[in-house]
């Protein structure tokens, strides 16, 4: 059994004990304490609002075409015997492009020439009638009706001549149609049939650009045909020469859509220069009202909260960042063009939105450019 002074001398280091894990406890909350008041400070990559636009533009690409191209076939059928251009040849009035077998059509006016002969004998023969028959009722000898009859069948013959005469032009005309002529002065752009087939009246055989006024066709989506009228002024730039852009106008907007790609074709006429080459590749670029203002931001500035688009905006005086609202219109290559939420001037966090929270302390580095986002061009 312990003694009450052996329990007396041992009181005091409990005592001590307790003291010390109490200092210790308070020692520690101090220590969490300051912690907790520690703020974490993060920098952030911003871009600033600019005003939106009253204009957005609109671009489309295209290729340069001649204004006329003549698609040029034989006016009789026939099999091809030569073809005497090939795709990039130019080609004046009355030059031969192909030609095809005459042997049947020079073997028709050949018939057509017989026929003549023998319709102008049948002349000769009613004249000799006709004048015998004025003879004998001159002396009474036929009657009236024998000398009527006489001159109807002169007249016949006449008619019939003239019908063979008419014959063998068409026969002849027939054997210059074998040959396929240029009508206008032009370029060749492609051939549609060649040597040893056999083609019929009308068939596409060669293809000229006639020269003079170019211009470029390009496929117009329905949601923007609204904005091409008749008239329009255009710019047109051309990828094979940078510096190369010229004022065109709309021409022709076709009156219904593509059955395939359910676009409108839009001609653009340019003006002459010789630097503009058939087959060129040209981009269009209009500027049209933008109804409906928008702003672009990068993608990687969006952001969703209980399943709405956000973005973290920078608040300028306490350096803080807060969640808001957007509506965003569509996705191009250029980033999110978004119509409300944003006001000129606001900072928008452009990355790092996964590690955002309500009034998060950030830094903006002085000397950091916020990028503009502005309108962007639609494509």
């Amino acid at each position: 059994m312990f003694s009450l002074k052996t329990l007396s001398h041992r009181m005091p280091s409990v005592a001590s004990l307790v003291l010390v894990s109490a200092v210790g406890i308070g020692l520690s909350a101090c220590s969490e304490e300051k912690a907790d008041v520690k703020e974490v400070i993060r920098p952030v990559k911003v871009v600033e609002i600019a005003r939106a636009g009253d204009t957005r533009k609109l671009d489309y690409s295209g290729s340069v075409k001649a204004r006329t191209e003549m698609n040029l076939g034989f006016r009789v059928a026939g099999k091809i015997t030569e073809r005497l251009v090939d795709i990039g040849d130019r080609v004046t009035p009355g030059d031969a492009l192909a030609r095809i077998d005459a042997t049947d059509y020079q073997l028709a006016v050949k018939t057509a020439e017989a026929n003549l002969a023998a319709a102008e004998r049948g002349v000769e023969t009613a004249d000799l009638a006709n004048k015998r028959a004025e003879q004998l009722f001159d002396k009474s000898v036929a009657p009236k009706s024998q000398l009527e009859q006489a001159a109807l069948s002169h007249d016949q013959a006449i008619s019939q001549r003239d019908a063979a005469l008419s014959a063998l032009d068409q026969a002849k005309n027939q054997v210059s149609y074998t040959d396929l002529k240029a009508g206008q002065s032009g370029i060749v752009t492609s051939i549609n049939a060649d040597i040893g087939q056999v083609v019929g009246s009308g068939t596409p055989v060669v293809t000229v650009a006639v020269d003079g006024e170019k211009e470029v066709q390009i496929a117009v989506p329905e949601n923007d045909i609204a904005e091409f009228k008749p008239g329009k002024t255009v710019k047109a730039s051309f990828w094979a020469d940078d510096r190369l852009v010229l004022d065109g106008k709309v021409r022709e907007v076709s009156g219904s859509a593509d059955q395939q790609s359910r676009t409108f074709a839009v001609r653009v006429s340019l003006p002459n220069d010789p630097r503009v080459l058939l087959g060129m590749t040209a981009t269009i670029e209009a500027d049209i009202s933008n109804g409906s203002s928008y702003v672009t931001i990068p993608l990687s500035a969006l952001a969703e909260k209980d399943g709405k688009q956000m973005v973290w905006t920078v608040d300028r005086d306490t350096a803080t960042v807060h969640g808001r609202d957007i509506k965003v219109a569509d996705f191009t290559g250029d980033g999110v063009h978004v119509t409300e939420g944003l006001d000129t001037g606001d900072l928008v966090v452009a990355a790092g939105t996964q590690f955002m929270h309500e009034n998060l302390k950030v830094k903006v580095p002085d000397q950091q450019s916020a990028l503009a986002a502005t309108d962007q061009t639609v494509r």
